[in-house]
C-alpha cells in the first residue's frame, strides 16, 4: 500500500496522453492492484506486473502497491509450463481495486467466462483503470471495455484482435496504448513498459525509476515506440494474398501502391482492402510503410548506408521523406536509432 495512510486517500484528476489530453476521474484507490490469474496462462506474462507493483521501492521513494493476485477461473490453476499455483484471493477482490490487470490470455480464439467479464465491466463501471498485457488486450475487448478505443497486443495477433472486435482501432506497432482508464500493451517485455508507466502516471517518476533500476530494465520506453520486432507474412491467408504480401516484403524498394498489390492478388481495389485489413489488421499503406520502416530499423543496425541512402532503399526516395515516417513509428530519429542499436565491437567494425 502507499506510506502514506491510505484513510488520506481521495479521488482525483489525472491528465492522460500529450496531444489528446483528457482528464480521468480515478474513484478507487490506485495502490490496490489485482492481477487475474488464469489456467494455462504463460508464466513470464503473468509474472510481469506481479514484479513490477511487488517490487521493493527504495526507502525514501514514498510509495507502495498492495499487491492481491486474483483467480479467475476456478482452480487448479496451471501454467503453460504445467506449474501448478494457487491465487489467494477470489473475483469478489476486484471491488475494491483501483487498477485491475489482466496479464495474459491462453488462447485469443476462446472467449473469457462471463464471471470475469462481468467483473472487470463492474470495475470499471466504478472507476478502476483496466490494463491488458499481451493477449489479455483480447479480455479486455471481449467485456466489451475497448470499443471505440485504440488498442495494442502481440504484433502476431492484431489481425486476429482486429477481425474478432472490429469496434476497437488495433494499432499494430505500439508498445503500449494509453486511453486513460484502459490500458494495453504488445508482448511480455512491452507489459513491462505498461506497467512501469502506469507507476509513472499514478506515484511518479521517481518511484517508477525505482522499480526500473531494481528490475534492470529502461526506466521509460513511449507507448508509440514500435514493437522491435520483424512483421513476417501473417498466417492464415489464401495463397493470392500471401503471394501479395511476399511480394510486396520482397520489393520494398520498388515502387508499391495499393492498386498495384490488388491487381497481383485478382482483385478489385476495394475489395483488396477489405480483404487486407481482415487478414492483417492494418490499411495496406499503412502496412507498407510500416514495412518500410522496420527494413529501414534493419539497415540501420546493420550497415554504413547514409540516411538517404537507407531511404532510396526501402522506397520512401530520400532521408526528408523517412525522417517523419520514422520518428513517428519509433519514436526516436533514424540516426539516434542508429546509435542505440547498432553493435559496433572494440575495433569498430560492425559486429
Amino acid at each position: 500500500m502507499f506510506l502514506a495512510s491510505r484513510r488520506n486517500w481521495s479521488a482525483s484528476r489525472i491528465t492522460i496522453g500529450s496531444g489528446h489530453e483528457r482528464n480521468i476521474v480515478v474513484t478507487r484507490d490506485p495502490s490496490v492492484v489485482s492481477v487475474l490469474v488464469f489456467d494455462r496462462s504463460p508464466l513470464f506474462e503473468m509474472s510481469v506486473p506481479l514484479s513490477v507493483f511487488s517490487t521493493d521501492i527504495p526507502r525514501g521513494a514514498g510509495h507502495r502497491f498492495e499487491l492481491q493476485s486474483v483467480a479467475a477461473e476456478q482452480g487448479p490453476l496451471r501454467t503453460t509450463g504445467g506449474l501448478e499455483i494457487r491465487a489467494p484471493y477470489e473475483l469478489d477482490a476486484l471491488r475494491t481495486a483501483g487498477i485491475v490487470v489482466v496479464p495474459a490470455w491462453r488462447d485469443p480464439h476462446e472467449r473469457p467466462g462471463e464471471p470475469v467479464l462481468a467483473a472487470l465491466q463492474a470495475a470499471h463501471a466504478d472507476g478502476a483503470v483496466i490494463v491488458g498485457l499481451c493477449l489479455g488486450a483480447f479480455v479486455v475487448a471481449a467485456a466489451g471495455l475497448l470499443d471505440g478505443r485504440r488498442a495494442a497486443t502481440h504484433w502476431a495477433f492484431t489481425g486476429a484482435l482486429a477481425a474478432a472486435y472490429p469496434k476497437v482501432t488495433v494499432d499494430p506497432a505500439a508498445l503500449f496504448v494509453d486511453e486513460g482508464d484502459v490500458l494495453t500493451s504488445a508482448g511480455a517485455a512491452a507489459g513491462i513498459d505498461a506497467c512501469l508507466h502506469l507507476v509513472r502516471r499514478t506515484i511518479g517518476a521517481g518511484p517508477a525509476a525505482a522499480i526500473a533500476r531494481r528490475m534492470v530494465v529502461p526506466p521509460q520506453r513511449s507507448g508509440t515506440q514500435a514493437q522491435y520486432l520483424d512483421q513476417p507474412v501473417p498466417g492464415r491467408l489464401d495463397d493470392d494474398m500471401f503471394a501479395v504480401l511476399a511480394h510486396a516484403l520482397e520489393h520494398l524498394g520498388s515502387p508499391l501502391d495499393v492498386e498495384g498489390m490488388a491487381a497481383r492478388a485478382h482483385m478489385s481495389r476495394r475489395a483488396f482492402d477489405r480483404r487486407f485489413r481482415a487478414a492483417v489488421g492494418d490499411s495496406p499503406m499503412r502496412w507498407l510503410l510500416h514495412q518500410r520502416v522496420l527494413h529501414a530499423q534493419r539497415l540501420l543496425e546493420g550497415t554504413d548506408l547514409s540516411v538517404d541512402a537507407i531511404a532510396h532503399h526501402v522506397g520512401l526516395g530520400a532521408g526528408v521523406s523517412l525522417r517523419p515516417h520514422f520518428r513517428r513509428q519509433v519514436g526516436i530519429s533514424p540516426q539516434a536509432y542508429r546509435q542505440a542499436f547498432r553493435a559496433i565491437d572494440a575495433s569498430g567494425r560492425l559486429t
